[in-house]
C-alpha cells in the first residue's frame, strides 16, 4: 500500500512539473555597457510563441541613440533552455551574434557568442522581464 502511495505522488509530481512549461513570451531587458565610458545601453528582447514556434525582435541602441530593431532567427526552446541568433550589418560588415541562456521565473541568464572578423568573442548576459505597467506593484505611498 505504501508503495501504491508513493508511485501514485512521484507520477503526480512529474505530471505537475510538465503542466509548468517555461514560457519564452514578453519583452525582457538588459544593460550592456557603452564603449569608452558613455552612459550603459539598454536593449529589449520582444518574444512572440505561436504553439512551438518562438518568433521575435532584439531592439538594440547605436552610438547616436538610434534604436535599431532587428529579427531573431533560429529560436529555439527546449526545457528552460532558449537560444536563438541575430544577424546585423555594420557599415558594410555582417555581424552574426548567437544567444544562448537559460529561464528561470522572470529571469534570463547566459552566453552572446559573437563572430567578427573571422573570431569568436563571448560575454554574458543576463535579461529580466519587463512587466507592463498594468501589472506593476504600485508604489507604497511615503508620509
Amino acid at each position: 500500500m505504501k508503495f501504491v502511495a508513493c508511485a501514485s505522488l512521484a507520477l503526480g509530481a512529474a505530471a505537475q512539473a510538465q503542466d509548468t512549461k517555461v514560457n519564452p513570451a514578453g519583452a525582457w531587458i538588459w544593460s550592456v555597457p557603452a564603449r569608452n565610458g558613455g552612459p550603459d545601453r539598454t536593449n529589449t528582447l520582444t518574444l512572440k510563441v505561436q504553439g512551438d514556434k518562438v518568433t521575435g525582435t532584439l531592439s538594440m541602441p547605436r552610438r547616436g541613440g538610434e534604436v535599431v530593431d532587428t529579427a531573431i532567427k533560429d529560436a529555439k526552446v527546449n526545457g528552460e533552455e532558449i537560444s536563438f541568433t541575430v544577424t546585423r550589418e555594420f557599415n558594410g560588415n555582417t555581424v552574426t551574434s548567437k544567444y544562448s541562456g537559460k529561464i528561470s521565473g522572470d529571469a534570463i541568464k547566459g552566453k552572446i557568442a559573437t563572430e567578427r572578423d573571422g573570431e569568436t568573442q563571448s560575454r554574458d548576459w543576463d535579461a529580466r522581464r519587463r512587466m507592463p505597467k498594468a501589472d506593476m506593484p504600485e508604489k507604497a505611498e511615503t508620509k
